[in-house]
């Protein structure tokens, strides 16, 4: 009889990790790009599949988390930011490789508007949103001070020094200096996740010790980790070949309105880290600010970190130019929000004005963005 209950009951714990929706969505959106593909300039077409976008980013969250009550914290932040970033490597990279010229500012672009998202956007929205409900929200101070540190040296090294070297014309690196940077990116990435998972995990996990709200780790079997993992990677996927294929058509779009076209890296990185977003204030929203901040912080350190060494690699091995520097206005709005980043994470709590704060920068970014 036990066994017979058992058997009973595994169908209704795959549908309570999986549900019917989790899988659909993927599903809907591959078979409407395989469909419509040729037609995406159409505006309808194009609604269409955008509209099919939304559900395949709440699957893509559902199954991480899934993932993360199994493998538990940072673990489960990790694996979310390390699979987003993957997927947006591969679509820089198969941007560049069709449009190598059109392309060499693309990895700039998308470094930076992926760094101010997450600084400026949801780590505002994050701070405001838990506030809003629980008004202070604590988190461990040691964790998120070697986030930010880490986070400000390569984005000034990526995003700024290239502005200033005298080697090459312009806003670039020379061959050498690009494995350099490269190399350092990837140290660096790869030193943060030892500390945060091996060395120093006690700094990444809340100061409470509190567990998932909704489930704990032995109520999701290694067959349903899988099942998630695999479910995820088909989500992800889906986004990244739904923006991939929105991208021409957003970009006429965005030149015909006179915005100018860095604008479409700050749309591809809104796309490709919607996922990440929505699940980090989820987790803030549910008082798990600690959480939040993992996700949010471990992504761009994740999209620096493996993003550059891979895209800095190929150019060399290609022959592409790279264009990094950022100007003078996106300089100041980086600077302005590492500033901020360090002040406001500095204490250890954090209150609705804090968030606002980040969000004020925020909505500079984005208007700047559009309409320099």
């Amino acid at each position: 009889m036990r066994e017979l209950a058992e058997t009973l009951v595994r169908p209704l714990d795959l549908a309570r990790t999986a549900p019917f929706w989790s899988w659909l969505a993927p599903a809907a959106a591959i078979v409407a790009l395989a469909l419509f593909h040729a037609r995406a300039s159409d505006v309808s077409i194009a609604l269409m599949l955008g509209a099919l976008l939304i559900p395949a980013v709440l699957a893509a969250v559902h199954h991480a988390e899934v993932i993360a009550v199994k493998v538990g914290e940072p673990f489960g932040t990790l694996v979310l930011a390390l699979a987003v970033t993957v997927i947006e490597c591969a679509l820089i990279v198969t941007l560049m490789l069709a449009k190598p010229g059109a392309s060499a500012a693309l990895l700039r672009d998308t470094v930076y508007s992926a760094v101010m998202i997450i600084l400026a956007g949801v780590v505002g929205l994050c701070i405001t949103v838990g506030a809003a409900r629980h008004h202070v929200q604590r988190f461990g101070l040691h964790g998120v001070s070697a986030a930010t540190t880490t986070l400000a040296a390569l984005a000034v090294l990526v995003l700024v020094l290239p502005n200033f070297t005298t080697s090459t014309l312009g806003p670039t690196y020379t061959n050498s200096q690009l494995i350099l940077v490269g190399a350092a990116s990837l140290v660096l990435w790869l030193l943060f996740v030892v500390v945060q998972t091996v060395r120093h995990r006690d700094y990444f996990l809340p100061e409470d010790g509190g567990a998932d709200e909704h489930h704990d780790a032995g109520s999701i079997t290694p067959r349903q980790m899988w099942l998630a993992l695999g479910l995820l990677l088909a989500s992800l996927t889906t986004v990244v070949l739904l923006a991939k294929t929105l991208s021409d058509p957003l970009a006429a779009a965005i030149v015909k309105s006179g915005a100018p076209l860095s604008a479409v890296g700050v749309v591809i990185a809104g796309v490709v880290l919607l996922p990440e977003g929505i699940a980090a204030v989820r987790a803030a929203r549910n008082d798990r600010l600690q959480t939040s901040l993992n996700l949010a912080l471990g992504s761009a350190l994740a999209t620096i970190g493996l993003t550059v060494p891979i895209i800095a690699g190929l150019s060399v091995f290609f022959g592409w130019t790279l264009v990094l520097g950022l100007d003078a206005k996106g300089i100041t709005l980086l600077s302005l929000t590492l500033l901020v980043s360090s002040m406001s994470l500095s204490t250890g709590r954090t209150t609705v004005l804090q968030g606002a704060v980040h969000l004020v920068i925020f909505a500079f970014f984005l208007f700047t963005s559009f309409a320099p």
